[in-house]
């Protein structure tokens, strides 16, 4: 692994130095060209079109250099977005890296979104293509790309890969054929090229969807904490349940996997009966879980006999209230703050979660001369603040603080607010996170502000009520009734709503002894 020479301080050199994620893939694949990279969940078939792909180094490489040339060839230049929604497979990774060797900017959109979210997303960025799969799960993804692309004038593709694609939509299944086309490199940007923007997620606020534009040093740093805390050997095995949609999936799945090399194993939708048979081959490599799902997982033997596990919490106020960890495995949480930064830290002897310092936040976690990837500050509000090298430090597009469209709000000091509510402990140097953001619901990884929730769901049906309910895997779920509960979900649905609204109003199975 290259962290580069220079020790990094906040404002200082970053972790990395000017390497890119393309440079660290690359010397990845020197060490062991044949050697497997990516192989896709042995399920693939029931989600989605084709066979389980693995692919080699090699093979993966070439797949890289196909994705540029064709985005490339397409017409698209240097700097442009580009929005790719596509399931946990070696085409996602394959796609995110083959947009940044080509010189453009990757926008991974989260799985459930509709055209309402992709349109609202995307039309600030003025994003010239959108990438995705003929179908995900039961969803027609390619058809709801070419309805958000209609609505978005600057884009000029619709590219997809599996069968039966809609008119219109450019095949993409050739990128993986040995005779793909070849790559030359664009001119290089001026400047350091790992501090050029590469991915832009997104996060919801008060003000609607917000784009959160990272460098790539940036995501290097986000990736560090969890691969130095959970003590990962070079060229090791890892298996992910993560997708690599948001800043927390680029961290625990794609960063580690180039950071230390190996074979990266991807898993989509969390089955646990394919998880587990996925978890009994790593032989002592990482798996990567959520956090909800780890008790449950562990019980069942659904993690198999790894030498390490990292657990995702997308809810970290509900780190507070788990159980001491007596397993075998080195376990690492990792509290992610939504899509502003995350911070990873191994359990200790004790076996509870880590605190959350007040200062400077290194990695590995705590660790003498350890290299510092964020800052925690709380605001005068009671709220957890970040900065430092992994949190995004300007709005996106560039002057995008000076129009109407939501966008991130860094205050005069460099911090962004992370409105989740927290305390000062005792000790004067800890945190500890209390509730989630007020006003909004979180499911799994996904952010719905409360108010614009119940505005939609009253548009269609001013009589229906919906409602945010705790959950215990999920953090909380929507919940709502209404006279007529079909038409209601066949209308957000026609909207381009997130099923997940739609989803609330669907009868809940009952159990019975």
């Amino acid at each position: 692994m290259i962290l580069g020479d220079a020790h990094f301080e906040l404002g200082g050199e970053a972790p990395g130095g000017r390497a890119t994620l393309d440079d660290f893939f690359r010397r990845a694949a020197l060490r062991d060209i044949d050697a497997i990279a990516l192989a896709d969940p042995p399920n693939r078939e029931s989600f989605t079109d084709g066979a389980p792909r693995q692919l080699t180094y090699a093979q993966a490489d070439r797949a890289i250099s196909a994705t540029a040339a064709k985005l490339r060839w397409l017409g698209l230049q240097t700097d442009a977005v580009v929005a790719m929604q596509l399931p946990n497979t070696v085409e996602s990774i394959i796609v995110l890296l083959g947009v940044l060797r080509a010189g453009m900017i990757a926008a991974p959109l989260p799985l459930l979104w509709r055209k309402q979210d992709i349109v609202g997303a995307l039309k600030p960025l003025g994003a010239k293509a959108i990438i995705t799969a003929s179908r995900i799960g039961s969803a027609a993804h390619a058809e709801i790309a070419m309805q958000a692309g209609a609505e978005l004038f600057p884009v000029r593709y619709v590219c997809g890969f599996g069968r039966d694609l809609p008119d219109g939509v450019v095949p993409l299944d050739g990128l993986f054929a040995p005779a793909a086309p070849g790559f030359e490199q664009p001119p290089a940007r001026s400047g350091d090229a790992a501090a050029h923007v590469a991915v832009v997620t997104f996060d919801e606020g008060a003000g609607g969807i917000c784009a959160m534009a990272r460098s790539q040093r940036q995501l290097i740093a986000g990736g560090l904490g969890p691969y130095l805390a959970s003590g990962a050997a070079q060229d090791g095995k890892l298996l992910s349940a993560i997708p690599s949609a948001s800043f927390a999936g680029l961290s625990l799945t794609l960063l580690p996997w180039l950071l230390g090399g190996g074979t990266l194993n991807l898993h989509h939708a969390f089955d646990p009966d394919t998880f587990a048979e996925q978890a009994r081959a790593q032989d002592g490599g990482s798996v990567v879980v959520p956090g909800p799902a780890l008790a449950q997982l562990n019980d069942a033997d659904g993690l198999g006999r790894p030498a390490r596990i990292i657990a995702l919490w997308r809810s970290p106020e509900r780190l507070g209230g788990v159980a001491s960890w007596r397993g075998e495995p080195a376990l690492v949480d990792v509290a992610s703050f939504g899509e502003a930064g995350l911070i990873a830290a191994r359990r200790d002897d004790d076996g509870f979660p880590a605190a959350i310092p007040v200062g400077l936040v290194g990695a590995p976690h705590g660790a003498p001369g350890a290299v510092t990837v964020c800052e925690t500050q709380r605001s005068a509000a009671g709220t957890l603040m970040l900065r430092g090298p992994m949190v995004p430090a300007q709005a996106f597009p560039p002057g995008a603080e000076q129009g109407f469209e939501p966008h991130l709000d860094v205050d005069e000091t460099g911090f962004v607010d992370t409105r989740l509510p927290c305390r000062l402990e005792r000790d004067g140097n800890s945190l500890s996170l209390t509730a989630p953001p007020a006003g909004m619901t979180g499911i799994g990884g996904y952010r719905f502000l409360q108010s614009a929730v119940d505005a939609a769901v009253a548009s269609v049906d001013p009589s229906a009520t919906i409602v945010a309910l705790p959950d215990a895997v999920l953090g909380q779920r929507l919940a709502g009734t209404a006279k007529y509960r079909v038409a209601l979900i066949a209308d957000l649905q026609l909207r381009g709503l997130n099923p997940l609204i739609g989803g609330a109003f669907r009868p809940r199975a009952v159990r019975t002894a």
